[in-house]
């Protein structure tokens, strides 16, 4: 697969037409706050108000999946009474590697 920014430039064979039809596409996009392990006794004991701890701490930045590809990282911000990211840093791959 080509790096991001040769699709941009309609690199490996596409063109700016090619990548205009991608854009109404509709892709899953994951939100990874962090991860734990448990065992299913663990979970099956699990009820209203238990609390998950995870292996983040608390201010590391978020992970923003996209297909599941991580493709950027945030931070949680609160907008009225509702929860949203904001995103800090977009990862750009390019040959196999991100910054």
């Amino acid at each position: 697969m080509p790096p991001l920014k040769d699709l941009q430039r309609g690199g490996a064979g596409g063109s700016a037409a090619s990548l205009d039809t991608l854009r109404d596409m509709s892709l899953p996009v994951s939100i990874e706050f962090g991860r734990t392990s448990m065992t299913v006794q663990e979970v099956l004991a699990l009820g209203t108000g238990s609390v998950i701890q995870l292996e983040r701490m608390v201010g590391e930045p978020i992970d923003i999946f996209v297909s599941d590809r991580k493709l950027a990282e945030g931070e949680v911000v609160v907008i009225g009474e509702h929860f949203a990211v904001r995103i800090t840093r977009i990862l750009v791959e390019t040959d196999g590697e991100s910054t």
